[in-house]
Formats: structure tokens, C-alpha cells, sequence
């Protein structure tokens, strides 16, 4: 069945928009226990940006009848209609979360990026390769982010997922500005994870409860994540990766960057779902945290130590263009 490739825009309607934070991928439905939910990458780094006071948009794909309003609120969000929106059903057992494809909604690509959108950070996150290599260029000297977990998917005929390598990783690598994806995503493979690192600026490996590995200009560094009661794990690295972009571009420090996303991703996991994105108590808490520590040295460092720095942190979300 043909779908119209114009997009729905949600939102006021001005000339020459300005976002500090675009994330681009599908919304899903997702299915637990007989139950759905609004799900996907951007649904949860966009509510985590606009916690952390960002202008924020989206531009995805789905459905006309699934009803985006509870969940992204303000946020500004060109949607490309489909015949169904992409759906997964999660089921989780003592061994981890198996999930199961049913349906995908329309390809992402660059035509579809709105010509009047302008944004400090784009987020590429994909969930079921639905973003094409190709917008990894799309976007000019914008800070681009990549969370690639969905271009590490696969699913065979009944739709079981699995992981499997990353195909056009090198290209992507190459461009993007910071990238993040889990232990999980690869298997564990260290030796694929240090090949990743030799080809982009900024790679940080999360590890669920153990926190995260920062890995820059050869250097590595481990931190370890806040000590919390897990209620539901769905969108903490996604909520992760929007407090570690956002931060990053604020304070221009990745290890930093890390601290406050591993305060802000462990508390998300303290309830479920959507509700787990970040409150403004929670992102206070994490400020004060950082304010108060010496964080720049609280990391265990897995190589030479990174030579202090004297960037103070900017209270803007919008701090200008692509990093180094």
C-alpha cells in the first residue's frame, strides 16, 4: 500500500526553526505482557532534552491513528505517516529482554529532514534500521549524536531479534561527534568495541548497573553508576545518551558528560517506562552532584589520565556547532 511521504508537523508553524536538540527515529508501540505502551528511542531522549530545558524536535514515522500528544507534549515533531507504526513485544526474562518484530514503519531519510529545521544537536537513533546511513550528512556542522543499537539488529521471518554487525559503521563512525551503545549491543566484544574506537571522536560504552566506559583519543576511562532499586531497565540508554550529548555540548568534558548521565540514566530505571524520564528534581540533583565533586577525576581510568582542563559549564542547551 503507497503512503503519502509528506510529513505531519506538530507544532507552531515559524520561519528558520532553531532546536538545540533533534532526535531522528521511530516511535514504537511496544508490548508487554498484553499491554502497549509508546516507546523508541526518540520518545525517550526527547522527553530527557526537554527536561534538561531544550527547544527539542523529532522526525519520525508511523502510523496516523497512534496519538503522540500524552507523550511528547511541546516537543516539535515531523511525522512521516505509515501503514503501521513499528511495534515490538518485550519479554523479559532472568536471562534479559527477548524481543520480537512486528511490524516497521517508513525509511528515515534526508529529503524528509524539514528545510527550515535547524538544530545544535541531531541524535541519530535508530530501533529497526529505519534511519538511512545517508543522514548521518544531513545535517551540516550540527553536533551529531548516534545511539546505532537499531543498525545492530536484526530479525528473521517470525520477527525474533538479534544482534549482528553494524553494516556502513565506518562512514558513520568517521562523522559522528559522539557515539553510545551498550556492552549488549555488541556482545561483549572488546576487540570490535576498540576497533569502533579508532574511527570516531568520542565512543562511551554503557553497561547497565555497572555504569559506563568513556573512550577518547585513545584513552579510557570507567564510571561507575549510582547504587539504585531497579524497577524496569526500557530507555535508560537512550535516556543516557540524550544527558550525555546535552552535557557534553554544555560543558564541552566528556568525563563530565559521563557523570551526569550515569546520575540521571540510574534513576530513570527506579520506575517504568516513559515515567522513568527524567523529573526537575532529578536533573537538579544531578547538577548539584556534579557541582560538588571532582568529577573530572572520579573515573577510573583504564589508560593515561586525561590532562585537566579549565572549561567551565554553560547553563545554555544551545552552545553552538560541531565539536572537534
Amino acid at each position: 500500500m503507497a503512503v503519502s511521504q509528506q510529513p505531519v508537523v506538530i507544532g507552531r508553524i515559524a520561519l528558520g526553526i532553531q532546536l538545540d536538540y533533534l532526535v531522528v527515529g521511530h516511535v514504537t508501540r511496544d508490548l508487554v505482557d498484553g499491554a502497549f505502551t509508546i516507546g523508541g528511542t526518540v520518545s525517550y531522549a526527547a522527553r530527557t532534552a526537554r527536561a534538561l530545558g531544550c527547544r527539542v524536535g523529532v522526525i519520525t514515522s508511523a502510523s496516523p491513528a497512534l496519538d503522540l500528544s500524552q507523550v511528547l507534549g511541546d516537543v516539535r515533531v515531523a511525522r512521516f505517516p505509515a501503514a503501521t507504526t513499528t511495534t515490538f513485544k518485550n519479554i523479559y526474562t532472568a536471562e534479559g529482554r527477548r524481543q520480537v518484530l512486528h511490524s516497521v514503519a517508513e525509511t528515515l531519510v534526508p529529503d524528509m529532514v524539514p528545510a527550515d529545521w535547524r538544530a545544535a544537536i541531531v541524535h541519530l537513533g535508530p530501533v529497526a534500521r529505519e534511519c538511512a546511513p545517508a543522514l548521518i550528512d544531513a545535517f551540516g556542522d550540527s553536533f551529531v549524536g548516534v545511539t546505532p543499537q537499531g543498525w545492530m539488529r536484526r530479525w528473521d521471518e517470525a520477527g525474533h531479534v538479534s544482534c549482528c554487525q553494524w553494516e556502513d559503521a565506518e562512514p558513520v563512525l568517521a562523522r559522528a561527534d559522539g557515539v553510545v551503545l551498550s556492552e549488549e549491543d555488541v556482545g561483549g566484544d572488546r576487540a570490535l568495541l576498540a576497533r569502533y574506537a579508532a574511527q570516531t571522536r568520542l565512543l562511551v560504552v554503557t553497561d547497565g548497573v555497572k555504569g559506563c566506559t568513556v573512550y577518547e583519543h585513545g584513552q579510557a576511562r570507567h564510571f561507575s553508576a549510582p547504587a539504585v532499586h531497579e524497577v524496569d531497565p526500557t530507555g535508560a540508554g537512550d535516556i543516557f545518551a540524550a544527558a550525555f550529548f546535552v552535557s557534553l555540548q554544555r560543558m564541552g568534558d566528556p568525563w563530565m558528560a559521563a557523570h551526569f548521565a550515569n546520575c540521571v540514566a540510574a534513576r530513570s530505571v527506579t520506575r517504568a517506562g516513559l515515567a522513568g524520564t527524567p523529573t526537575p528534581d532529578e536533573v537538579a540533583h544531578c547538577e548539584r552532584a556534579l557541582q560538588m565533586s571532582n568529577v573530572g577525576w572520579t573515573g577510573r581510568a583504564l589508560a593515561s589520565p586525561r590532562p585537566k582542563g579549565s572549561d567551565e559549564p554553560s547553563t545554555a542547551c544551545d552552545t553552538g556547532s560541531r565539536g572537534g
